[in-house]
C-alpha cells in the first residue's frame, strides 16, 4: 500500500533544485515529477534537432571501412545513432555526457554519501537531466507499483522448463511470456500514428524494467534456494528490491547492488546486446521481443561471461599458488599464463585505453567494505603486476583492468556465489540503457536496420 500511495502522490511532488550539468553549463530542469511528462516535452526538440542534422548532414561521411573492419566484426565502423552513452577512449563510459564519478557525485542516493540511485540513471538516459531527489522517489514508487507482482503465467512457464535450464534461459524466456501484455503490439495492430510509437514502447519499457527484478530473483530463488519466493518490499528501492526479493539483505548489500546495477547499465549501442536489442526494435518488435533477443546475445560467452571467467582465474590461481601469493609469485604466474597462449582475463578493453572507471569504483567500494578480504588484496596485487606485464609483452593496447575484474569478487564476498546467474544480474541493468534508448528510437522514428552485405568472391574482384 506505501508503493500505492507513493505513485498516487506523483502529481503533487515537484524539483526543488536546479542542478549544474557535468559540462559546467547550467541546463534548466524540467519541475514535473513524473518521468513520461518531462520526456514528453523533451521529444519534439529532439525531432525537430535530428531533421536538422539531417538536412545539414546528411550526404557527410562518417568515415572510411576497411575490408578488414568488414570481415573483422565491424569494429571501428561508426554506423549506429545511439543518444544515452557514449564510450571515450581516454574516460570512459559517459551517460548522457557524465562520468562516472560525475554521476556518483550527482545522482541522487539512498543515504547521504551512498551509491547513486539506478532510477536516477534511467531518468537521465530518457531526458538527458540530472533528476531531484523528489523524482527519483517518485520514479522508484511507479516502478514499485508496476513491478509489484509477476503474472501467473510467467511463475508457471519458468516452472515448465526442464530442471538444470540455465538461468540465461530462464530469463530470456520469462521476458518472452510477458509479451502478450505488450501495450506497443496492440497498439499497432490498432494503427497507432509513427508519431506516437514511443508512447506504448515507453510503457512496455518501464513495466519491463520495473518486473526485472522480480523475474531474476524468482529465477534465483527457483534454481538455487529450492524454490522459495521472497515478496516484493514495496518500501524498497528498484535494486534493493533485487537484493531483497533474492534473498540479500542489508544497506552494504543493497549498496553494492545499486552500483553494479548502475555501472552496467549502458555502454554505447555496438556491443551485442545493445545491438541485438537495437537491431530487433528497429523491425517494430515491441520492447519484450527486442530485449529479449540482447539477453540471448548476452549469454554468450565473449559477451557476458567475462566475469565469471575472471573468478574463475582468480580460484585457479589460489589452488596453484595459494591464497595469499607474494608479488613475484603472481608476476610468474601471469607470465607462465601469457607464455602458455592464454590471455589474462578481465584486463584490456576493445575502445578503453586506461583504467575503466567501472573498475575503479568497485574498486573503492571495496576498499571502504571489505578492505581485509583475501580475494579483494589478490585482485588488488593483479591490478599492481598485471599492466606492467603486458606492457613489457607489448601486444595489446589497453594493459588496464576493465569492469569485469572486479565485479565477481564482490558477489562471492555478500554471498552470490552462483556463478551462472552473474549474467542475469549484467543483463537486468543493461535492460536500464537498452531500453531507454530504444524509446529514443521510436520518438525518433530511426529506420530499420539493413546494411549492405559483400561476398568474397566481391571482395577479391573489387581489389583485383
Amino acid at each position: 500500500m506505501r508503493g500505492l500511495r507513493a505513485l498516487r502522490g506523483l502529481a503533487s511532488l515537484t524539483s526543488s533544485t536546479l542542478i549544474e550539468c557535468a559540462e559546467a553549463t547550467t541546463r534548466t530542469l524540467s519541475t514535473a515529477s513524473d518521468l513520461k511528462s518531462v520526456l514528453k516535452e523533451k521529444i519534439p526538440e529532439q525531432q525537430e534537432r535530428l531533421k536538422a542534422i539531417k538536412k545539414t548532414h546528411g550526404s557527410k561521411e562518417l568515415g572510411k571501412v576497411t575490408v578488414d573492419m568488414a570481415i573483422g566484426g565491424m569494429r571501428g565502423i561508426t554506423g549506429l545513432l545511439w543518444e544515452t552513452s557514449l564510450l571515450d577512449p581516454e574516460e570512459g563510459i559517459r551517460f548522457r555526457g557524465y562520468s562516472i564519478p560525475e554521476l556518483q557525485e550527482k545522482l541522487p542516493a539512498a543515504k547521504e554519501g551512498g551509491e547513486p540511485l539506478p532510477e536516477g540513471l534511467l531518468w537521465l538516459l530518457l531526458t538527458g537531466e540530472i533528476p531531484s531527489k523528489e523524482q527519483v522517489d517518485a520514479l522508484s514508487a511507479e516502478l514499485s507499483y508496476r513491478g509489484k507482482a509477476l503474472p501467473g503465467h510467467v511463475h508457471k512457464v519458468l516452472a515448465a522448463l526442464p530442471a538444470g535450464t540455465h538461468p540465461m534461459t530462464q530469463f530470456s524466456t520469462a521476458v518472452l511470456a510477458l509479451q502478450p501484455e505488450s501495450h506497443f503490439a496492440a497498439a499497432y495492430q490498432k494503427g497507432i500514428s509513427k508519431l506516437n510509437y514511443w508512447d506504448p514502447v515507453y510503457e512496455d519499457s518501464m513495466n519491463l524494467i520495473a518486473k526485472l527484478p522480480g523475474i531474476a530473483a524468482a529465477i534465483y530463488r527457483n534454481t538455487y534456494k529450492g524454490g522459495k519466493l521472497i515478496p516484493h518490499d514495496t518500501s524498497l528501492d528498484w535494486a534493493a528490491n533485487l537484493s531483497h526479493q533474492m534473498g540479500f539483505d542489508g544497506e552494504e548489500v543493497y549498496e553494492l547492488t545499486r552500483l553494479y546495477q548502475t555501472i552496467h547499465t549502458d555502454h554505447e549501442g555496438g556491443n551485442v546486446s545493445a545491438h541485438a536489442t537495437h537491431l530487433v526494435g528497429s523491425a517494430l518488435s515491441d520492447p519484450y521481443f527486442s530485449f529479449s533477443a540482447g539477453l540471448n546475445g548476452l549469454a554468450g560467452p565473449l559477451h557476458g561471461l567475462a566475469n565469471q571467467e575472471v573468478l574463475r582465474w582468480l580460484f585457479d590461481v589460489t589452488k596453484q599458488i595459494g591464497p595469499t601469493p607474494t608479488k613475484d609469485e603472481v608476476e610468474k604466474f601471469v607470465w607462465d599464463t601469457l607464455k602458455s597462449g592464454k590471455v589474462v582475463p578481465g584486463f584490456g578493453h576493445a575502445v578503453l585505453r586506461k583504467t575503466d572507471p567501472r573498475y575503479t569504483c568497485q574498486r573503492e567500494f571495496a576498499q571502504k567494505h571489505l578492505p581485509d578480504d583475501p580475494m579483494f588484496k589478490l585482485v588488488s596485487l593483479f591490478y599492481e603486476v598485471v599492466p606492467g606485464v603486458l606492457t613489457e609483452q607489448g601486444k595489446v593496447k589497453n594493459p588496464w583492468p576493465n569492469v569485469d575484474a572486479h565485479s565477481g569478487v564482490l558477489l562471492q564476498y555478500y554471498g552470490i556465489k552462483e556463478e551462472n546467474f552473474y549474467t542475469v544480474l549484467f543483463g537486468v541493468s543493461r535492460a536500464i540503457g537498452v531500453l531507454s534508448q530504444g524509446i529514443w528510437s521510436r520518438a525518433l522514428g530511426l529506420a530499420i536496420e539493413r546494411p549492405k552485405s559483400v561476398t568474397m568472391d566481391v571482395l577479391e574482384k573489387k581489389f583485383a
